[in-house]
């Protein structure tokens, strides 16, 4: 059966007010075009956990979706704070949790194995112990060491953005690999969304490149370049220059609602906001092919 929907009713079928949002993806697959429905749509009192916040949770308080973010790095890569962010969690608006990178990922690992935490060794970043009163010490009970032990994440909602899925969920990943797999895998239900929905045989001839299952996804959604700003690679690059504009933005509160105006409100969808972006933009976004070489896959 297909688990085709259009973004609009997928945002609309699985996530709901009070839910604990996961938005995959690690400098690029980003679903930007996910979160800017979620806006649309008004979601109110979200947890959203990622391990990189990125631009598109600065821009998700911005607009009143969150009462809580669970991260373990929180920046405007390459360029400084997110503003936004910062700014409420100072002022006592907003909720948090901080964890390293190894500890969300050990996090999602353990709520993808169906286990209520998991130990890890200790790291060098001790201070958050003292910020996190859910990262506690154990007795190893083998060594009689000290072990690290963080409880398992599992969201209610996981968004992952891929290059390629079926209409069953069955999707293809290639490039940077984040923690998509494990945020699938712990998650209660998955959104994929895809540059491209391609027939189940193109992606039974790469099985290893299979890095979600459609037996876990609820909804696929077709929406080409739905990571912008952020890159999907082999089909659009990273857009460097509006990166670096975000931090001006987003220093300025009425500039902010004037790019959720336009850019989000303003848009009726992802294809609205591609073509919005212009001819010029496209074209500085454009990847020339680097092709793999093939791979024999035998008596397969």
């Amino acid at each position: 059966m297909s688990k085709i929907l259009s973004m609009k009713e997928a945002i609309a079928a699985y996530v709901q007010d009070g839910d604990t949002l996961y938005a995959a993806g690690f400098t690029h697959l980003i679903p930007f075009a996910a979160g800017h429905e979620i806006i649309r749509q008004g979601k109110k009192n979200l947890t959203l956990a990622r391990a990189t916040p990125d631009l598109i949770y600065d821009q998700m308080v911005a607009a009143g979706c969150a009462k809580k973010v669970i991260f373990s790095y929180m920046g405007n890569p390459g360029v400084g704070s997110l503003r936004i962010v910062r700014t409420a969690i100072e002022k006592g608006q907003l909720e948090w949790e901080e964890y390293s990178h190894f500890g969300m990922i050990t996090r999602l690992q353990a709520g993808a194995s169906g286990l209520p935490f998991l130990p890890m060794n200790q790291t060098g970043a001790t201070s958050l112990e003292a910020a996190n009163p859910n990262i506690k010490r154990v007795t190893d009970p083998y060594s009689g060491g000290e072990v690290i032990t963080v409880p398992a994440l599992n969201p209610d909602v996981a968004i992952v953005h891929v290059q390629r899925a079926d209409a069953n969920g069955n999707a293809h990943l290639w490039g940077i690999v984040g923690e998509q797999k494990e945020v699938a895998f712990a998650a209660k239900k998955v959104i994929l969304t895809a540059e491209e929905i391609v027939d189940e045989s193109v992606i039974r001839s790469d099985p290893n490149r299979t890095m979600i299952p459609g037996f876990i996804v609820s909804a696929v959604c077709h929406v080409p370049y739905a990571a912008h700003p952020s890159y999907a690679q082999g089909y659009y690059d990273r857009d460097n220059e509006f990166y670096l504009e975000w931090d001006k933005i987003s220093a300025d509160p009425a500039l902010t609602q004037q790019y959720l105006d336009e850019w989000v409100f303003g848009v009726e969808n992802r294809e609205a906001y591609w073509q919005k972006l212009g001819a010029e933009k496209h074209t500085q976004l454009a990847v020339p092919p680097l092709m793999s070489e093939a791979v024999n896959y035998g008596n397969y």
